[in-house]
């Protein structure tokens, strides 16, 4: 390993080491030694469960007192490059069945969501239930809409709402996920509905980030305040000018 990246590390840690309990360290040199076995043990033991702190010691001590290691520089990358490997594998297959779990998960949801009178089950999977009805036009495909709208997931964990932000957001509305694209243009102006998305017409496998795990079924309410708004269609006009 080398000192820089130990160094920056360490370093990192010390904003976020815990309080030390020093009532049997009296010299500065033992604070520091402790301080900095307490920080490195807390980054080790995120990514290495159980560690054999012998042979850690060992391994240390075998630098500072400048001793032949056991094991040659060849040695130790192989040791790491598998101990990496089996990480990654260890992540990938924690991530298959947090897949899996979700992909039941949202299928038990929307099978007892699909039985709740004026829940309406497309053929593409896609579940909607008209909350208020709407009078004004309904978008299609290629319009832009202007919606306020709260996501959640099945258990109820919000992961983004334009009402607690208190601004309505616009965006054309093939430019989002199949089941917004679809659930929306059974809508009308004024109209507000529930919609449960199954995850391949949301995000699918990969999830979205840390908010939106894989194959997770989403839950939005959406009401739909307007089909091309005027500002919308006012700045489209200004860059069309722009670019002639």
């Amino acid at each position: 390993m080398k000192k820089t990246v130990l160094a920056v590390a360490l370093s990192g840690a010390l904003l976020s080491a815990p309080a030390l309990q020093a009532e049997e360290l009296t010299t500065d040199e033992q604070k520091l030694s402790y301080s900095l076995g307490l920080i490195l043990g807390q980054k080790l033991k995120m990514d290495v469960e159980n560690l054999d702190i012998e042979s850690f010691r060992d391994g240390v001590e075998t630098v500072y007192s400048g001793k032949e290691p056991l094991l040659t520089e060849e040695q130790i990358g192989g040791v790491m490059q598998a101990f990496q490997q089996r990480k990654m594998e260890e992540q990938r297959a924690a991530f298959a069945k947090l897949a899996d779990d979700n992909k039941a998960a949202g299928e038990k949801y929307m099978a007892e969501n699909g039985k709740k009178k004026g829940v309406k089950t497309t053929d593409s999977g896609l579940q909607y239930e008209e909350l208020t009805a709407g009078s004004g036009k309904s978008p299609t495909e290629s319009d832009t809409v202007k919606v306020h709208y709260r996501g959640e997931l099945i258990d109820g964990t919000e992961f983004d709402s334009s009402y607690s932000r208190n601004q309505p957001v616009s965006f054309p509305l093939n430019g989002v996920i199949p089941g917004w694209t679809e659930g929306l243009q059974m809508m009308k102006e004024g109209g507000k509905a529930r919609l449960v998305i199954p995850a391949d017409l949301a995000y699918g496998p990969g999830g979205m980030g840390n908010a939106i795990g894989p194959n997770e079924t989403l839950v939005f309410q959406v009401e739909l305040l307007e089909v091309n708004p005027a500002a919308e269609a006012a700045e489209a006009a200004e860059g069309e000018a722009k670019a002639e």
